[in-house]
């Protein structure tokens, strides 16, 4: 093999990982960090362990997504998107679907240890993780396909890592704790699922003609840009809520620098069907998922520093 078609593959093994939406891992780890840095119980090497575990899970579930999407035949009306490497013929399906399995497999391991120095809850988290990286664009009942997507991401990719990585750090953690663990997840939660939902208003086209039953397939493009308006400002609008409740400190409304990019993004979705356009505003939608997890820690850590509440 060349070196020309050596960097082909490397980059090819990039796009199909999807790295710029490991910011669905980063945010809510951090989270998760910076409050037990508040509360005493940090612990590096199980938050490091956690951290490269979900990322392993999720690097698995983005391959799944790209073996399955292909298999089912998604790609094959898509003008953009992530992935499609396997439709470009860069790699093989047997490429992605190995990749899938190894990364799964790691994944696992690091779970297994982690639930060996934790507790119980750490299965519950453990095993839907597991199966939702599996199941949610394969098997007989794929959760992407049947309108189950945006719950699902929310779900796993906010309270479900924020509590989890909290309790390997400190598994006698108290089960009032973990309330406030989710509550907190919540502007995360609804910010992530609108990264997979600004996705799937782009591609709705080429969903509803292999029988991908997004919620914006299902519902029209009407719904779709309500449903996007809602999850994007409903971030802002329950991190103050948690703040009026005194759940989040102020100093998280750092956020708030970020709304004009907030309203720049639904006013595309609100005005263009344009595929290429709505691509480079999903990549801005999961950038601005960054930006806000990266102010509330930020304004959490200024918090902690300061003795604010």
């Amino acid at each position: 093999m060349s070196v020309v078609e050596q960097q082909s593959k490397i980059r090819a093994w990039y796009q199909a990982i999807r790295p710029r939406v490991f910011t669905a891992t980063y945010v809510p780890m951090g989270l998760a960090g910076v409050v037990a840095v508040q509360d005493g119980v940090f612990n590096l090497v199980f938050f490091m362990l956690a951290l490269i575990g979900t990322m392993l899970l999720q690097t698995a579930a983005n391959l799944i997504n790209e073996y399955a999407d292909y298999r089912r035949g998604a790609d094959e009306l898509k003008e953009a998107g992530q992935g499609m490497i396997i439709k470009q013929k860069i790699l093989t399906p047997g490429n992605i679907r190995n990749g899938a399995i190894f990364t799964t497999v790691l994944g696992c391991l690091i779970g297994l240890f982690l639930l060996s120095q934790s507790g119980n809850l750490l299965w519950v988290i453990g095993i839907g993780g597991v199966l939702v990286a599996i199941t949610y664009t394969a098997g007989p009942f794929p959760l992407a396909y049947n309108g189950l997507g945006e719950i699902t991401v929310a779900i796993f990719m906010g309270p479900a890592i924020v509590v989890g990585a909290y309790y390997v750090m400190f598994p006698d953690v108290s089960s009032e704790r973990i309330g406030e663990l989710s509550l907190i997840s919540l502007p995360i939660a609804l910010m992530v699922a609108a990264i997979l939902h600004a996705n799937n208003i782009r591609d709705m086209n080429a969903d509803r003609a292999v029988n991908k039953r997004t919620l914006a397939v299902m519902f029209g493009i009407r719904f779709a840009r309500a449903e996007y308006m809602f999850l994007v400002i409903g971030t802002y609008i329950s991190q103050i809520l948690l703040v009026l409740m005194n759940i989040l400190p102020i100093t998280t409304l750092l956020t708030l620098i970020t709304l004009p990019e907030a309203l720049r993004l639904i006013h595309i979705f609100n005005t263009s069907q344009d595929v290429s356009l709505m691509h480079q505003a999903q990549g801005r939608t999961a950038k601005l998922h960054g930006q806000i997890g990266l102010l509330i820690v930020v304004g959490w850590g200024l918090a902690v520093i300061l003795r604010i509440t």
